[in-house]
């Protein structure tokens, strides 16, 4: 009869449609905040067995093997202070890979970076479009953040796909990473940073450059702010430094390949 052929359809869009609420609910939501020990003499970062746990089970990364002196640059970018140019050009001239991770609002102000880090062969990364706490928002809005970057980077560049997304300020919850990974991201975390974002506390290149060179560990990701003088200002002699203790430069991509290798369950 049509009334029961109209009830099943109707049925199973409410189920469908359903489905991705029921299993987020499995996840908790309690709000994380991203932190680890730092590194020192070489050793690894270490998020602690927690952490650890739920990256791995989410295919999430904050560093790679500690047995290669290989290293993987991040930036983010949430709005522009007029020291990306200078990145860019320390990147290119050192053909050294980074990933930018940006926002809404950097894509709106500074869609000629945008465009120049795709064309010089960088990754660029989602880091949500108003900058939110992503644990206080609906799976629907995070997705929704996601897309508006994706959709506004590859109106830019041409670029259709993003694969990876760092959580505005590094908070997050497993509903959160779970919903990102459902969107076809991997979330990047970091095992380097330093406070770098106050552009009305920056002390000087030799700062930047002590406070990378004091934590660095083979498999470091590094986060760095564009907005820090201190950072341009210090990035080629790093770099410099780095390559002469033997260290290497690669890519996002290089790192996943290398996860994907080691545990192939993981995607």
């Amino acid at each position: 009869m049509k009334w029961i052929s109209k009830f099943l359809m109707a049925a199973s869009l409410f189920f469908s449609a359903a489905v991705p609420a029921i299993v987020h609910a499995e996840y908790a939501n309690s709000p994380l905040h991203w932190g680890f020990k730092k590194s020192r003499n070489g050793s690894p970062a270490d998020a602690g067995k927690p952490l650890e746990n739920l990256i791995a089970k989410h295919g999430a990364v904050y560093k790679g093997s500690p047995d290669k002196k290989e290293l993987y640059l991040t930036f983010d970018n949430g709005y522009e202070n007029g020291y990306t140019e200078k990145i860019l050009d320390v990147l290119k001239k050192e053909k050294v890979p980074a990933a930018f991770f940006v926002t809404g609002h950097y894509l709106e102000s500074a869609p000629e970076l945008v465009e120049r880090m795709e064309r010089e062969g960088h990754i660029i990364g989602n880091h949500s479009w108003h900058h939110p706490d992503m644990t206080k928002i609906s799976n629907a809005k995070i997705k929704k953040e996601l897309e508006m970057v994706r959709a506004g980077t590859e109106k830019i560049t041409g670029k259709k796909q993003m694969s990876y997304m760092r959580p505005p300020r590094g908070i997050f919850s497993e509903r959160t990473m779970a919903v990102a990974r459902e969107a076809g991201y991997t979330h990047v975390f970091w095992s380097l940073a330093f406070v770098d974002w106050n552009t009305d506390q920056q002390r000087g290149w030799q700062y930047a450059y002590d406070k990378i060179m004091s934590q660095i560990h083979p498999g470091s990701i590094l986060l760095l702010h564009t907005v820090s003088k201190d950072n341009a200002d210090a990035l080629e002699k790093v770099i410099k430094d780095l390559k002469k203790q033997g260290y290497t430069f690669k890519s996002l991509d290089h790192l996943m390949i290398s996860e994907n290798l080691k545990n192939p369950m993981m995607y």
